[in-house]
Order: C-alpha cells, then sequence, then structure tokens
C-alpha cells in the first residue's frame, strides 16, 4: 500500500534564501531545516556529480586494472589531487600584487598553508595527491593498526606519530579507505590532544555510510571530503563493494 511518501535524495534539495524568508515555520521545522544544511555542508560526495573523476574511480574498483600497481597508485593520486582543489576552496584568501615582465597583477592567494596529515601505508599515493597540490604544506604520518581480539572485535591502537606544529592550523588527514571510521576518529582524537587544531577536514576515497555515521557522531565538527560512499561492510570491516585492500594493491601483499 502506498503511503503517499516519497523518498528525497540530498541532489535533489534545492534551497532558495529569497524563498525561505516569505514562509512562517514553526521552531522544531527550522532547527530540522539547520541541521539538515549543515549536515549537507559538511560532507561532499564527489561521484554524487558526473565528472572525469568517475573514470579514476572506475578503475580503483576493476578487479583487473588494479592489478598494475602504478597505475592504481596513480588514480589514488588523481583523486587526491580533485579533492585537494575542492578542499582548497574553503581555505580563506587574501589578495596580493604580483609583478609580471609587464605591469602588476593582483591575485587572491590563500593565508595558510594547511597540515596534511595521512595514515601508513595505503594513504600515501591519495596523501602524494594532496601534497602535489599543497606544495608548501608540512606533512604528518600516523602509524596505526587494528588489534584483533579473541571474539573477532578489533580495537584501533595509535602507534606513532611524527608531526610538525599544528596548534591554530588547518589540519587535511587523508587515507584511502574508511571503513569503520575508528581509525581516523582515533588519530583525530590523539592529535586534538595535543595540539589546538583550527579546522580538520577528513579525505576518503570509498567510506562506508557506517564509517561516515561513526566519523559525524565523534568530530562533528570535521568536514568529510569523499570520493564514494558504500553502504556495506563484511565481518572482517572490508567496504563492499569498495575495492579490496588498499595497501596490498598499492605496495604488494604484506606479510607481517
Amino acid at each position: 500500500m502506498s503511503t503517499g511518501l516519497k523518498r528525497i535524495k540530498s541532489q535533489d534539495i534545492r534551497i532558495n534564501i529569497k524563498e525561505i524568508d516569505t514562509i512562517i515555520f514553526p521552531d522544531s521545522c527550522i532547527l530540522i531545516l539547520a541541521s539538515l544544511i549543515v549536515i549537507l555542508t559538511m560532507i561532499f560526495i564527489l561521484n554524487k556529480t558526473n565528472t572525469i573523476a568517475n573514470s579514476f574511480l572506475a578503475e580503483l574498483r576493476d578487479a583487473n586494472i588494479q592489478q598494475d600497481k602504478s597505475r592504481f597508485r596513480r588514480n589514488q593520486e588523481k583523486l587526491g589531487e580533485i579533492l585537494a582543489y575542492e578542499i582548497s576552496k574553503t581555505l580563506k584568501y587574501a589578495e596580493r600584487e604580483i609583478q609580471t615582465p609587464l605591469g602588476i597583477a593582483t591575485v587572491s592567494l590563500h593565508d595558510e598553508e594547511p597540515v596534511l596529515c595521512t595514515i601508513l601505508r595505503a594513504g600515501l599515493p591519495f596523501h602524494q595527491g594532496f601534497m602535489n597540490y599543497f606544495d608548501k604544506s608540512p606533512s604528518a604520518f600516523v602509524t596505526a593498526y587494528r588489534k584483533v581480539k579473541k571474539n573477532g572485535t578489533f580495537i584501533i591502537n595509535v602507534d606513532h606519530i611524527s608531526a610538525p606544529d599544528i596548534d591554530n592550523k588547518t589540519l587535511i588527514i587523508c587515507d584511502s579507505m574508511l571503513a569503520t571510521g575508528q581509525s581516523i576518529v582515533q588519530v583525530c582524537k590523539e592529535l586534538i590532544a595535543t595540539y589546538a587544531i583550527k579546522e580538520i577536514h577528513i579525505a576518503a576515497i570509498i567510506a562506508s555510510a557506517e564509517g561516515v555515521a561513526h566519523v559525524r557522531a565523534n568530530l562533528p565538527k570535521a568536514r568529510l571530503w569523499l570520493c564514494a560512499v558504500d553502504e556495506e561492510m563484511t565481518s572482517k570491516a572490508y567496504i563492499v563493494p569498495g575495492l579490496g585492500d588498499a595497501g596490498d594493491l598499492a605496495f604488494g601483499e604484506k606479510m607481517l
């Protein structure tokens, strides 16, 4: 039996501020609308728009093409470059005068260099894409791993962090896969406990819906930049359909 209700997708929502000014909403509706606007502006999903980036993502997922490790790494790098470009739109800019051979050009340049961070080892090619665009930015590196318990569950151990000064800086932390979201959350909390970070951006190639929810619940002020979101995970927390083990595909199967 039809309920008369229609499922609304985020990309179907169009908000005309001028029209909102002429409508009287109950307080509860205003709160819901405000929350919806915040959520939609805090999460960017690249493949919601048809662009050339979909080709890079398709090749990463393709079980045959991904066997070419060089191509797999380069496709991660390309997607890192694209998300770096998108994140750059949120930075603060100031006008500068540049002397050309023929005169003065006025250009807007970003005021500060964000600090880049990745979790070893799978995120290295993706991180390289960010370094290609934010080529003056310092980088932080984290080693973290899953410690599996006898019952099959696991916890995240952050083994080592090597980081520059991140006080009052914008942090961009990138990892190829955001599965449960536990690694990203744990790393961010470790960094937040040490530094007064101004703003956090989290970037991933493929995220699970569960991982996105976990990050949003634990890091509500962080902005997410994702190439795609998949709905399922296996019992061992691999994203489905995903792309497999990003670290092994980029660098070879690990034995330890």
